[in-house]
């Protein structure tokens, strides 16, 4: 394209390319097809993550139960996330996802049949969220860490707000639906679409091309390579620092664990469920999604490092108005807010991740990657969950937004790489 085709350009073009959604990695027709296999799930998965918590606190009364399954979750979230993360970077991603995704779905088929035949056994439910979060956790490494080898460089914060503007949708969708369905349904039928859509996306992986290591160099996933990706990741100042970042907003300040409880004695829903569940679950994706809507301008931003500890001091302030609301849409407005700074910092940790580390250890740095923002929230569900049960969910969700802005206030000070980071352009 020639001086002249780029001044040609219609101006309101321009403008609106600047305000909306950035699609251009979705004309890649690899990464449109990784993208199309989360669409499906989108939904279906969100169902699950209100389902088992729900059904958890319906089988014991207890949010202090609700924490423990958060725990249940997190120790396979450790484990095979960081393992998967090193198979990641040994062998072929694209199988790797065919095989962590029909496992995802197995478990999703037999958690319905629990909740259908009403076995009421929190332990058979908690046996199997570890098993689905197992599986999880080898998934989202090589999926993550192939979106750096189907899209350029320059277009990886638009592929990322592409990827968590869909599973914002879902996340708001989902549980609006949850809240309906349940009622009506029955809490069994969440589990069975979630299994339905994970089947369906299949077809969307088979149909990615292969992703075998780029080096050639054969490798095993063991013990040794998950510790070279560790030291490989003490060189990295400014990965510490993201992974940091999340970790302060996670643990201190995602008060899940106390919706079911807020949701009954805050916001006065039925017993059974009713539409507050489905709102406190829905609100912070649905103002992840209302941004990312309106996110083309972060591709033009590059001081990717100042953005994260933004957004993540923005999340503490809204958790602390989400701790004081006594209305529910006002509390909805403050988890909608929080949703808005958790896209920012998605946006730009992702970016960072994929842009910092190099092939052979992107799948090792998905898998830390991983085990921060799926295990950070498990650990809030134990913070949160014995907090709440003890002190109250208003002082336990305030002061969980407190501690993260004095966090975040530390790290920042103590990690001045993550200020200097700038985002590099490609050759």
């Amino acid at each position: 394209m020639t001086a002249a085709d780029t001044t040609s350009a219609p101006p309101r073009r321009g403008l609106l390319a600047k305000l909306v959604l950035d699609t251009r990695p979705l004309k890649v027709l690899a990464y449109r097809r990784l993208w199309l296999s989360t669409v499906i799930t989108a939904i279906g998965s969100q169902l699950t993550a209100v389902a088992v918590p729900k059904q958890v606190y319906d089988l014991t009364g207890s949010s202090a139960y609700v924490g423990v399954a958060g725990a249940v979750a997190l120790v396979p979230l450790l484990v095979f996330g960081l393992w998967g993360g090193a198979v990641a970077d040994v062998m072929d991603r694209r199988k790797l996802l065919l095989i962590t995704n029909t496992g995802i779905a197995v478990v999703s088929v037999l958690l319905w049949l629990q909740a259908l035949t009403a076995m009421g056994s929190v332990t058979v439910v908690l046996v199997l969220l570890g098993l689905q979060q197992a599986f999880f956790a080898v998934n989202m490494p090589a999926r993550s860490a192939s979106i750096a080898r189907l899209v350029p460089l320059e277009m990886l914060p638009s592929a990322n707000a592409l990827g968590s503007t869909v599973q914002s949708f879902g996340a708001v969708l989902g549980p609006m639906l949850a809240g309906a369905l349940i009622p009506v349904l029955g809490l069994s039928t969440l589990y069975l679409i979630d299994a339905i859509g994970l089947t369906a996306t299949l077809w969307a992986v088979w149909k990615l091309p292969a992703l075998p290591p780029l080096d050639g160099v054969r490798r095993t996933a063991g013990l040794r390579s998950v510790i070279d990706g560790f030291r490989y990741l003490s060189t990295k100042s400014v990965l510490l620092a993201s992974f940091l970042a999340d970790i302060v907003a996670m643990v201190f300040g995602m008060p899940r664990a106390l919706f079911p409880e807020m949701a009954e004695r805050t916001f006065h829903d039925p017993a059974g469920g009713g539409p507050a569940l489905g709102w406190l679950f829905a609100a912070i994706p649905l103002g992840a999604l209302l941004f990312g809507l309106m996110s083309g301008w972060l591709s033009r931003i590059t001081r990717h490092g100042v953005a994260v500890w933004a957004a993540v001091a923005a999340w503490g302030v809204a958790i602390i108005g989400l701790g004081l609301s006594s209305s529910l849409w006002l509390a909805v407005v403050f988890l909608a807010l929080a949703g808005a700074a958790d896209m920012v910092s998605m946006v730009f940790r992702g970016a960072i991740l994929q842009a910092a580390a190099t092939d052979d250890m992107r799948g090792r740095m998905q898998g830390v990657f991983t085990v921060v923002v799926a295990g950070g929230p498990r650990l809030a569900d134990v913070l949160h969950g014995t907090a709440g049960a003890a002190v109250g969910t208003t002082v336990a969700v305030s002061g969980g937004g407190v501690a993260v802005l004095i966090a975040i206030a530390v790290a920042a000070v103590a990690l001045p790489a993550m200020w200097r980071y700038r985002a590099p352009v490609s050759e």
